[in-house]
């Protein structure tokens, strides 16, 4: 059985939501941390790496998905 090209959704529109899902996650456990601060801090604790990193990863998501999503592909092959 082969799959019709016309109907297939880019890897990249999944890659783009794992991305999104994984960076609200961290994005949350950052804010999570930062209301709460652990009894012993790592060394760079005050830069909040997974505050930055999980809005990062969130909005690379949001590129990914919204530049590959299947609803944009007819626009992409001129339809």
């Amino acid at each position: 059985m082969t799959m019709d090209p016309d109907s297939a959704i880019s890897i990249w529109f999944f890659i783009g939501l794992c991305l999104f899902v994984d960076g609200l996650l961290i994005f949350a456990a950052g804010l999570y941390q930062f209301g709460h601060p652990p009894a012993h801090p790592v060394v760079l604790y005050s830069l909040h790496a997974n505050i930055w990193w999980g809005a990062f990863l969130a909005v690379a998501g949001l590129l990914f998905g919204f530049t590959s999503a299947p609803w944009r592909q007819g626009k992409k092959n001129g339809r």
